[in-house]
């Protein structure tokens, strides 16, 4: 069979068509020299380096898509290809290396080559590390894993958690998943030529969380709030949050540069905001107010400055928060439940699905979803006065019939 090319772009590798059961296709890149795709009959696409070395075929794995850009692949397929001409095989290489590595190891180089570079969020996949992979598995040897021992752990991770309760701690079945999900990314990018130990591991069944502040815990919260105990910078970040509806990272990492006191509104960057659009967010008066006074105060380009962490900016504030919820009585409340209390007050009010989905940044409707049930509330609250209206005769002579007679008359 005559060797396939194309020029891998997006499009490209994403309209590749898949392979009759039990066999596989392969594109080589128009582009790079030895440098294919793999498509299996599952639709998974493997980048590999495919070339004779020393009288011998060798294969090595780069990644799999779309884990990897097209750009990191070829760079990655010119090194590979450096190596075979100096004379060395990767795959020996490679093999010897893993073969001594440990997790701990693994990770780090990955959150250097990957996450650091393209993801804005690689704070919190090493946080996740920290609090439930580094412990379990940062010692152990890449041969140790297996899917057993895999799901062992993911089940575990809610089991022991729950034995924390008396510490107020407790970890969701999407939490693990999480943590799963992030532990089958590290294999599959750092080492795809050995056996994936979380293919075989099934995540647990997840329900989308609809949970916000009814108005008596706001209230509660709000309250609470202005205690003297409560750090300024919290108490406007908490502020700012239900003022604004924005995401936590968003709200933490404002700038000054992407505020505009002319007209009254904050502008969150592509690169910043998790759907990759710009976004520009009203402010309303008591917003504005806050954002004043801290920029009268101002001696960071940051609107929420901290002096001890790396980013120069305030970062989650757990210590605070718990302490905030203990105070207000609250339980069950999450920082990501304020911004879903900033849709469920405009839902309250009337605000429609549209509305709501552009203020809170929604690039798709089924994330807005969860507010059509709220939404519907005004509307009901009109027909109940109207249906009220119509019940009571307004004519004693009977000229206006009362909807509650007729339904009568019927049944007769």
């Amino acid at each position: 069979m005559a060797k396939q090319t194309i020029t891998f772009t997006k499009a490209a590798i994403d309209s590749l068509p898949l392979p009759a059961e039990g066999q596989r296709l392969e594109f080589y890149d128009t582009k790079s020299s030895h440098l294919l795709v793999r498509v299996s009959t599952t639709g998974r696409k493997t980048f590999q380096v495919y070339r004779w070395h020393q009288g011998k075929p060798s294969r090595v794995s780069l990644g799999v898509w779309p884990d990897l850009t097209i750009e990191q692949v070829r760079k990655a397929a010119e090194k590979i290809n450096a190596q075979f001409a100096l004379g060395d095989n990767p795959n020996v290489l490679r093999r010897a290396i893993r073969e001594e590595m440990a997790f701990s190891e693994l990770f780090t180089r990955w959150l250097e080559q990957f996450a650091k570079p393209h993801k804005r969020t690689w704070d919190e996949d090493f946080r996740r590390y920290q609090n439930y992979m580094e412990a379990p598995f940062g010692k152990k040897k890449l041969s140790w894993f297996d899917p057993g021992k895999v799901r062992h752990w993911h089940h575990g991770l809610t089991t022991q958690q729950k034995q924390k309760g008396a510490e107020g701690v407790t970890i969701s079945g999407s939490t693990a998943n999480r943590s799963l999900a992030l532990l089958k990314t590290v294999f599959s990018q750092m080492a795809p030529e050995i056996p994936n130990p979380c293919l075989m591991v099934k995540a647990f069944r997840e329900q989308s969380r609809e949970r916000f502040l009814q108005p008596d815990e706001l209230k509660r919260l709000l309250d609470a709030l202005e205690d003297v105990e409560t750090p300024p910078v919290f108490r406007d970040y908490i502020l700012l949050s239900l003022m604004t509806g924005a995401r936590r990272s968003n709200v933490l990492g404002m700038m000054w540069k992407d505020v505009d006191f002319n007209l009254n509104v904050w502008t969150i960057p592509g690169e910043v905001s998790k759907n990759g659009d710009i976004m520009r967010v009203p402010l309303v008066e008591s917003a504005i107010e806050i954002l004043k006074r801290r920029k009268a105060e101002a001696l960071s380009v940051f609107v929420l400055p901290s002096d001890i962490s790396k980013t120069g900016h305030y970062t989650t504030p757990t210590k605070a928060w718990c302490a905030l919820l203990k105070r207000a009585r609250l339980f069950d409340v999450r920082l990501h439940d304020l911004r879903r209390t900033t849709g469920s007050v405009m839902a309250g009010q009337g605000a429609s699905l549209p509305i709501i989905g552009r203020v809170l940044g929604h690039k798709h409707q089924a994330s807005t979803a969860v507010y059509a049930r709220l939404s519907i509330d005004p509307l009901r609250d009109v027909m109940e006065s109207a249906t009220r209206a119509i019940m009571v005769s307004q004519d004693a002579s009977d000229k206006v019939v009362p909807l509650r007679k007729m339904v009568n008359e019927r049944k007769k």
